[in-house]
């Protein structure tokens, strides 16, 4: 009887009917869109459509353009202040919720930290619009810090998960380890912590800056006059007469992001070795 028993195969999506077919799909139609804005990018008429031969003249006309020019390093010098303050205190919020037992109200600090990954972005920017309205009423005080304050505040979340997730596959042995050596607890992080937590940091710092880079919700509602960054100077060009030199920036901009994302998978990548 045992004879007649069939041995069963593992289960697998690969060999699903149909499964092939709607994965090819989706990523059609995910990346369809974003081939041929890359396309089109190199059109060399004066409309998105029709081809009209290939050209690298609206690359060059971005370059020029003397707005991109300053939307561009505009969202660079925000990316990078919102990367560097968003991370300094995620890592602050992974040591606190990480290097400690387990305590009432672990749990509703998970959810204050995780805050902006669950509300929708337009609210967490009609809150800081109104916030910051507020204080600018009553001080009187007008400055890009607002555009950061808020940039850093959306992507503490992002910066926190990497960090947190290479905090808790470290091994707790060697920091008490060298706790036992007679370290102190500043020495045993500067030691120890932070060398192995340097891959972590490192990518959250990547997916904050990249997150801050391409944000256009809470950009809009916060700049000021003469504040655009590229992703809003974008958003305003596209309400206007669109040219391949906004496809151009796209394409430059997401080549810039992949490169980003490329780097930080290699780094996770090296961190797991």
């Amino acid at each position: 009887m045992i004879a007649f028993i069939k041995k069963r195969t593992p289960f697998s999506l690969k060999r699903q009917p149909g499964f092939g077919l709607i994965a090819g799909l989706c990523f059609v139609m995910l990346y369809a869109p974003i081939i041929t804005l890359v396309i089109y990018s190199f059109n060399a008429g004066k409309y998105i459509s029709p081809w009209e031969g290939f050209s690298l003249q609206w690359y060059a006309a971005a370059w020029k353009n003397e707005a991109v020019q300053d939307a561009t390093i505009r969202s660079l010098f925000l990316a990078i202040q919102a990367g560097i303050y968003s991370t300094v205190l995620a890592t602050m919020a992974a040591l606190g919720t990480t290097r400690t037992r387990p305590f009432r109200g672990l749990m509703a600090i998970y959810a204050m930290i995780n805050q902006p990954l669950m509300v929708p972005e337009i609210v967490t920017a009609v809150a800081l619009l109104i916030l910051f309205a507020m204080i600018k009423s009553l001080t009187g005080i007008q400055g890009m810090f607002y555009l950061v304050i808020a940039h850093t505040a959306f992507c503490i979340p992002f910066a926190y998960l990497p960090i947190r997730a290479r905090l808790e596959g470290m091994d707790l042995n060697l920091e008490t380890a060298a706790a036992d050596l007679y370290a102190t607890p500043w020495k045993t992080f500067w030691r120890v912590t932070l060398p192995l937590l340097f891959p972590g940091i490192i990518a959250g710092a990547m997916l904050a800056f990249v997150i801050s880079l391409d944000d256009v919700v809470i950009t809009e509602f916060i700049k000021s006059s003469g504040q655009e960054t590229l992703p809003t100077y974008m958003l305003g060009q596209l309400r206007r007469v669109v040219t391949p030199e906004i496809n151009a920036i796209s394409t430059v901009l997401l080549g810039l992001s992949i490169s980003v994302v490329c780097l930080l998978f290699f780094v996770e990548r090296r961190s797991r070795k």
